[in-house]
């Protein structure tokens, strides 16, 4: 009896002990408070959640919730070896509180477990765990994560809502592609509405009929993370952008047309491929359902382009120039531009290149013209008056305007012609400048033709179509330009001229022809509504065609053989002035146009065409414009052969 009650005492004593012993050390104390807590099996949590007969519990309220885990299911996750409680960190003991409070943190676990593999020898697993993290920090910038995203129990749409956090199969399984499958479904149970048009679509169909696992499900189009607003530009553009992962050749003709074009220099103001195909209910062409059947397309049309008619129909939005199969027409016009470009280029490149060693090849024998910078001329011959020089300087500049704002849509692929449209305001502001530059450019055009014809009806009575003073070709030229050859080659001495050369008349009539097939194909696609009153819409293709093929004929001709022509060839380097000035040295002229010189020294009126030197002030305005619009000039070729050359 005296043994038990000294183990009572001894007890007591203990008890009263040990607080007032805690109370001394707080350092025990706190090591006890950080202590790890207890982790709880997987296989404890699993007593409850995989029982088969208890798959539901039934709330006080009556709702009903399904808590049954699959083991095997779960087993085979990528989340095998996380703990339970490693995603629901809210529960530390068992029972736990019902219902289970959001307490899942997949983005902070996805980047502690990247930090971690850090140091991890396997590099796959590293990209792997990296891709993983990406796509979560993705996700907390979407529309999804809204309104808070770290806070998954107020955003829109968490992990788990879309993820089956017992189930997430690795990349390439059984259990990710099946996913892939219920992906319409998953997003389904928010977006009720899309979902219906989705399933009646021939991408709903081939995924729930046929179960093909290769068709557009959802998170193709929307991104799988990364979802914006469907408002929102950015989400537009990427839309329009996945369309292409599947419908690679359809993509290629759409970012060839205008409304391509627009879209990948970023902007969304025209026809996307939703915008005519429907966003969720992409049907057949055959289908009376569908947005591009033929009974529905004027309406599509129309959607945009408000006045449109029937002619319309026949516009091809998919049209390739390259396919011969299926657009014969447009195969032979693009042959047709295509030899014409490189026949002309080709030709006159021969003839710079030829023309520029004669011409080194004389200056270091000493021959040829070479002005005398000791004694410059102090009289010069009145090539041009005041009106044509106005011409060819706003001519120039329209031009010139022309092509940078033609050619950022045609090359809109490039860095530059983003940055072009993006500084003059976007593709709307852009085609106002194109187009204002456009009327600008034919209205000088007529307003030449005006002159020319006034000209002409004054002289009627001496006037020769064929002389020497007229811009016609004439036999005089095709002489003229084998007997140039000829000097090319040392085989002959060189040619004398008149008035024109036959370069100088060549200068003349390609823009000329230039003029009239760009403003023709221009003004069709300018008035599309107005012109289709008259004409089919496949005018449009070939318009489109031909405007593009003609305006790079004309920006790579007029800024390469034309500035070697007039400024570049050594004889003139490093340019003219006359076009600005008006006038040219005396002893110049007699070496351009030694017929002409004698002509009008013999019938003596050499003498009414003779001015004084231009005045310093004039000169130095005259060199000032030449350098820019020359500068503007090959500035231009070099962002046209970029562009070419990245295609």
């Amino acid at each position: 009896m005296l043994n038990v009650w000294k183990i009572a005492i001894g007890l007591l004593a203990a008890c009263l002990w040990f607080p007032g012993m805690a109370a001394a050390t707080p350092a025990a104390g706190a090591l006890a408070a950080n202590a790890p807590q207890p982790t709880i099996e997987n296989k404890r949590c699993l007593r409850c959640h995989a029982d088969e007969e208890e798959k539901v519990h039934v709330r006080p309220d009556g709702s009903r919730k399904n808590i049954y885990i699959d083991h095997k299911v779960l087993h085979g996750s990528v989340h095998a070896e996380v703990s339970c409680v490693g995603c629901h960190s809210d529960i530390t003991k068992l029972p736990h509180a019902k219902p289970l409070a959001m307490s899942i943190g997949c983005t902070d676990c996805h980047r502690q477990k990247l930090e971690e593999a850090g140091k991890d020898p396997d590099p796959r697993k590293r990209e792997r765990l990296a891709v993983v993290a990406q796509e979560t920090q993705t996700y907390l910038h979407s529309i999804h994560a809204q309104p808070r995203a770290k806070d998954q129990s107020r955003a829109k749409a968490a992990c788990h809502d879309c993820h089956e956090g017992h189930n997430i199969g690795a990349k390439g399984s059984a259990e990710r592609a099946e996913r892939r499958l219920k992906n319409p479904e998953v997003c389904g149970r928010c977006h009720e509405k899309e979902k219906k048009e989705y399933l009646a679509s021939v991408h709903g169909r081939a995924i729930v009929e046929k179960q093909d696992e290769k068709s557009a499900v959802c998170s193709d189009c929307h991104s799988m993370h990364g979802i914006l607003s469907p408002d929102a530009d950015p989400m537009k553009l990427a839309i329009t952008k996945n369309c292409g992962d599947c419908h690679k050749e359809a993509q290629r003709t759409y970012l060839e047309s205008y409304h391509g074009q627009v879209n990948r220099l970023g902007y969304t103001n025209t026809a996307k491929c939703y915008d005519c195909h429907s966003g969720h209910g992409v049907k057949k062409t055959d289908d009376p359902t569908s947005a591009i059947h033929a009974d529905n397309r004027l309406k599509n049309c129309q959607e945009c382009h408000k006045d449109a008619n029937e002619n319309f129909l026949k516009f091809r939005p998919h049209a390739d120039p390259n396919d011969f199969e299926k657009h014969p027409d447009l195969w032979l016009a693009k042959r047709f531009m295509q030899v014409l470009i490189i026949a002309v280029m080709a030709f006159f490149w021969v003839h710079t290149l030829l023309w520029l060693f004669r011409e080194l090849s004389d200056r270091i024998k000493g021959k040829g013209f070479r002005e005398d910078l000791d004694r410059p001329d102090v009289v010069y011959f009145q090539r041009f008056k005041p009106v044509w020089r106005w011409v060819h300087a706003l001519f120039a500049i329209a031009t010139m305007v022309l092509i940078l704002t033609g050619t950022s849509l045609l090359f809109s692929h490039t860095a530059w012609a983003k940055w072009v449209v993006d500084f003059l305001g976007g593709p709307q502001m852009e085609g106002i400048v194109h187009r204002t530059a456009a009327v600008t450019w034919l209205g000088i055009f007529l307003f030449h033709l005006v002159l020319v014809a006034r000209n002409i009806w004054r002289s009627r009575k001496t006037f020769e179509w064929f002389g020497g003073m007229s811009m016609l070709p004439s036999w005089n030229d095709l002489r003229d330009l084998k007997n140039m050859f000829l000097w090319f080659f040392g085989r002959a001495e060189r040619p004398q001229f008149c008035h024109w050369t036959y370069w100088q008349k060549f200068d003349y009539w390609a823009p000329f022809w230039g003029a009239t097939v760009i403003g023709l194909s221009g003004m069709v696609l300018f008035v599309p509504e107005f012109t289709a009153r008259f004409l089919p819409g496949s005018v449009f293709n070939f318009a489109t065609l031909i405007h593009a093929e003609e305006a790079l004929l004309a920006a790579v001709f007029l800024n390469t053989v034309h500035f070697f022509n007039v400024h570049f060839r050594p004889e003139r380097f490093p340019m003219s002035t006359t076009i600005f000035t008006g006038a040219i040295p005396i002893e110049e002229f007699k070496h351009d146009h030694k017929l002409e010189y004698e002509r009008m020294l013999a019938d003596g009126t050499l003498d009414s065409y003779l001015v004084k030197r231009p005045t310093r002030r004039v000169d130095l305005m005259a060199s000032i414009l030449a350098t820019t619009l020359i500068m503007a000039g090959l500035t231009l070729l070099t962002l046209v052969l970029i562009g070419l050359a990245t295609q």
